[in-house]
């Protein structure tokens, strides 16, 4: 059962903002991992519009933003407003060692996972001499 007296429902709108705030600067959360020859991110944005997902690689800097809001309803007012809404970001630092060229990026059921193939290190490697005349 809800409480409903106005300095309740006030303190809960103060209390929701708050938390908004604080979890929007905290970021997405996120697991990277690497599995055979490649590397994946998997990052939480539920109830996200995936036209909203903006992936960007500068250098080795990796950066996602999303954007997730309430839906617009008339003369509605909320009691409680724990989901967060606003911008969404976050940032990784890749290794040199990931070819960001070949970045795929998936969304489904709330998680996009991004993966980025480990590029092939240059062994050295015994260069055979072939003999004049032969």
């Amino acid at each position: 059962m809800l409480l409903s007296t106005p300095t309740v429902r006030d303190l809960e709108r103060l209390t929701a903002r708050v938390l908004e705030s604080s979890t929007r600067t905290a970021g997405a959360r996120l697991d990277a991992y690497r599995e055979d020859d490649t590397f994946y991110i998997d990052i939480d944005l539920p109830g996200v519009d995936p036209a909203s997902i903006d992936i960007t690689v500068d250098g080795k800097m990796l950066t996602v933003r999303a954007e997730r809001g309430r839906a617009d309803r008339e003369n509605v007012r909320y009691l409680i407003a724990e989901r967060p809404v606003g911008t969404f970001s976050r940032q990784v630092r890749l290794s040199e060692k990931l070819d960001t060229d070949r970045l795929e990026a998936r969304y489904d059921n709330g998680v996009l996972t991004l993966s980025i193939p480990v590029l092939q290190e240059r062994r050295p490697r015994k260069i055979e001499l072939v003999a004049a005349g032969r």
